[in-house]
């Protein structure tokens, strides 16, 4: 018994002892990988910082980051630490919104984050009624890669996402948005540009531009397989997160790449693309909105959110996928 008491009062101790600050700082040293980058980052000096580390480790009694000359591992302790100073960080960001939505009417910001290539009737339909119900209320959107949008979700930077999944977060929730369908184009620099005759042995070996995420083992798996039977997998020239930049590499001429069928039509419709094989079974991505049920939402972020779960779950999978007609 009297053990019990006495651990309980060192963990009390504990949270009025401790350097909030020093939480802080140790969530950026992992973020950033390093010492240097994260004294970069907090525009502080390199030695301050390795003094926060070895401070709190000390405190806490455990070893948090095993560094070693070009080692940077974060132990399994400072992995769980890590995660509470995401989640507290988050909590004390968030704050001044909480604060301040104590109105009647629903105001507010809510912040969006989304992949480059989110193009949705159903999330544009949302936004629309939701401004119409809610005209006072405010609008962030904030263009990242996928990976990034699942990160600030985490971090409770954005009050949900959309975007592409390929290792869920257990703490997020995740629902499918709508799902899309995946081409290979060419600009009318190509040589292919304007052939009907072409099977998919006409793209081997050519060279191709492509996304961050087009490989094996991320979120465009089914893109990255497709291309290795195509055998154009191996001279990638050209890559970026953003769909606008992989469409201006293969307008340019870069080489041929994958968008989805129904971003694209308009490009292909005014010439500026050029549709390859296959035509027939193209890879199919679904696109997720991502929401963390420890975050708390103002009205705004908590009714938009509600919104569009909703009308998720009213249409049927197949009414939310897009780019296979007028093909």
């Amino acid at each position: 018994m009297r053990e019990h008491q006495l651990k309980k009062h060192q963990a009390q101790r504990l949270a009025w002892d401790l350097d909030w600050n020093l939480l802080r700082t140790f969530m950026v040293i992992v973020e950033e990988r390093g010492i240097t980058a994260a004294a970069e980052r907090l525009g502080l000096k390199q030695p301050t910082l390795s003094n926060a580390l070895a401070r709190i480790e000390a405190r806490l009694g455990r070893r948090l980051i095993d560094r070693k000359p070009n080692v940077f591992e974060v132990t399994e302790a400072g992995r769980l630490l890590y995660n509470d100073c995401v989640e507290i960080f988050g909590t004390v960001a968030r704050l001044p919104i909480r604060l301040r939505d104590v109105q009647e009417q629903v105001t507010g910001n809510v912040a969006i984050a989304v992949a480059s290539h989110i193009v949705s009737p159903l999330f544009d339909q949302a936004l629309s009624d939701f401004h119409t119900r809610h005209p006072k209320a405010t609008f962030t959107i904030s263009v990242m890669t996928s990976l990034d949008v699942v990160t600030a979700v985490a971090q409770k930077r954005a009050s949900f996402g959309l975007c592409l999944v390929h290792n869920p977060d257990p703490r997020l929730d995740y629902r499918v948005v709508y799902r899309e369908f995946f081409g290979f184009f060419c600009g009318p620099k190509h040589r292919l540009y304007g052939r009907t005759d072409l099977t998919l042995d006409d793209l081997r070996g050519e060279t191709s531009v492509s996304f961050q995420t087009d490989h094996p083992s991320d979120a465009l798996r089914p893109v990255a397989l497709l291309r290795a039977v195509a055998q154009v997998e191996d001279a990638v020239i050209g890559i970026s997160s953003s769909l606008e930049e992989v469409r201006r590499m293969i307008t340019a001429g870069l080489g041929i790449g994958p968008l989805p069928l129904h971003v694209v039509r308009r490009d292909v419709r005014d010439g500026l693309l050029w549709r390859l094989p296959p035509y027939q079974d193209p890879p199919a991505i679904d696109i997720f909105l991502v929401s963390n049920p420890q975050a708390s939402l103002n009205r705004a972020e908590a009714g938009l959110l509600a919104l569009l779960r909703g009308q998720v779950d009213e249409l049927p999978l197949a009414a939310r996928t897009y780019g296979l007609d007028g093909w």
